[in-house]
């Protein structure tokens, strides 16, 4: 039994097929394979139904991959654990919302950079709740998303970095009117449902009885920004205070009463494997944060 292997395990786990867990781990699918027959004839125990064209995890091969997972995150964490003095080591493979890749998480970054130059940070992009899917399923060991808006993956917890309010935008041509006349007189271009915000903004609308007029469904905040700023319609996202400050061309209203506001978490999973690697990321993304959101 080896690492590889079990890193094979987890990828067709993750993938859902031999061949797709092949390319995500540079290997053939005749060595895939290899590694699937080596851990049964070491575990004593099949872990796929093959009697299906698409390979089943058996009652084995679910605790198995949990198993490996806990293994594997364990052996990556050594490198930061290990690091002479205060330098960090090794790799984090993170995620985040597109908010936190246009504003904090950049500043974040280079200030890790620039104090552990031995560590390595990949960074992808999505909506919070495809990127808490991905850190359950150990494909991200961390990611910076809205608090969890059920449902939810189990087994994760969170850190607060910081929070942002709810605000609606509007053309400037529309100033004068209130919130309401807003979003029940103007198109409404909308915040994604499938993502935690949109859920949110969603549930409001509800509560408040607030009929809107939905024109467009978008999943990017800055599209969303351009649309609005076209004279296209009006919209409620979540914005930081900086983002505020750069939209004096348009009506910016608070959004709900009091005004509605989500917070910006690390979402790791409850084991915590890479402990010191994501607190200096915490740390690093809170230094850089709103201060007034934080």
């Amino acid at each position: 039994m080896s690492l590889r292997a079990l890193r094979t395990l987890i990828a067709i786990a993750q993938h859902g097929s031999f061949a797709r867990a092949a390319d995500s781990v540079h290997l053939t699918q005749s060595a895939v394979s290899l590694h699937i027959k080596s851990l049964e004839e070491a575990f004593n125990a099949s872990l796929f139904d093959r009697s299906r064209r698409l390979p089943v995890l058996t009652h084995a091969g679910h605790l198995a991959v949990e198993r490996a997972r806990e293994i594997v995150a364990l052996y990556d964490s050594i490198a930061s654990d290990i690091g002479p003095d205060n330098e960090l080591r090794g790799r984090l493979k993170i995620g985040a919302i597109h908010t936190a890749l246009a504003n904090t998480l950049p500043l974040a970054l280079a200030t890790l950079a620039a104090e552990h130059p031995h560590l390595r940070i990949n960074v992808a992009s999505g909506m919070s709740a495809e990127l808490a899917t991905r850190v359950e399923a150990g494909e991200l060991d961390a990611a910076i998303t809205t608090e969890p808006v059920k449902p939810h993956p189990y087994g994760l917890v969170s850190t607060t970095l910081y929070a942002e309010g709810f605000w609606i935008i509007a053309p400037s041509s529309s100033a004068g009117l209130d919130f309401r006349q807003l979003l029940q007189e103007l198109p409404f271009i909308r915040f994604d449902r499938r993502a935690w915000a949109g859920r949110t903004i969603d549930r409001e609308l509800r509560r408040m009885r607030i009929r809107v007029h939905t024109s467009m469904e978008l999943d990017s905040q800055e599209a969303i920004i351009q649309m609005v700023s076209s004279g296209l319609g009006v919209a409620v996202i979540p914005l930081s205070s900086r983002n505020v400050e750069q939209l004096k061309h348009l009506e910016v209203q608070p959004f709900g009463s009091p005004q509605k506001t989500r917070c910006v978490v690390l979402l790791e999973q409850e084991e915590r494997p890479l402990g010191r690697l994501a607190a200096a990321l915490v740390e690093a993304v809170k230094k850089h944060a709103p201060r007034n959101h934080q």
